[in-house]
């Protein structure tokens, strides 16, 4: 129990920390006035072009994976898992250190998806997201899709396929971080059924 309350602070504080918006005053800007005023990388990259996109979406990348592989090592209970797995996107979309004004959390999501699964099934998932990007060319509109083939995913491999590859508890990790991606996305959602929301520059 120990371990898992100091995990779970530590993956809520990592996520916390507003890599995109740092990234951005790195350089001048602020990101939470311009474009959709938020932290996300999808934003920096709208006011730095994809070079500083891609690096923010890296470490937001990493404050997911890391806290998710630590808890691998030392919770043996799989829900204690799934928890300290998915604070660093809950950390991301709603940072301590940036009064709970943060980015998307898609990041964060994805990395520690790959904490759990491990490299070897995370190469083979990560390409859908590649692909449906150059299909819609609207980052949330992809991150929205991707997170619920995520699920679709987690439940062919926990459930259907025999022997199971993974714990069911996956698929529920899967399920919860793709429903508060809708949530964070909220906004990017009533543009997308307005028409008004514009497609994701690849301006490097």
């Amino acid at each position: 129990m120990i371990n898992f309350i100091l995990l779970s602070i530590f993956a809520y504080l990592l996520g916390s920390i507003p890599f995109g918006y740092l990234v951005g005053r790195v350089n001048g800007v602020d990101v939470l006035k311009i474009g959709s005023n938020s932290a996300s990388s999808t934003n920096v990259s709208r006011a730095l072009g994809w070079r500083w996109g891609v690096v923010s979406a890296i470490l937001d990348f990493s404050k997911g994976a890391l806290p998710a592989y630590i808890a691998k090592m030392y919770l043996a209970n799989q829900w204690q898992l799934i928890i300290v797995a998915l604070l660093p996107m809950v950390g991301q979309v709603l940072p301590i250190f940036l009064k709970f004004r943060g980015g998307k959390g898609a990041s964060s999501f994805y990395g520690a998806t790959l904490g759990l699964i491990g490299p070897k099934y995370f190469v083979y998932f990560f390409p859908i997201l590649l692909v449906l990007f150059l299909i819609t060319r609207k980052m949330s509109l992809t991150n929205m899709i991707f997170s619920w083939i995520l699920v679709a995913l987690m439940f062919i491999f926990s459930v259907l396929v025999l022997p199971p590859v993974f714990p069911l508890s996956y698929v529920v990790f899967a399920a919860i971080g793709a429903s508060f991606l809708l949530f964070a996305l909220r906004e990017n959602i009533k543009r997308i059924t307005k028409g008004t929301e514009p497609e994701t520059s690849v301006k490097w």
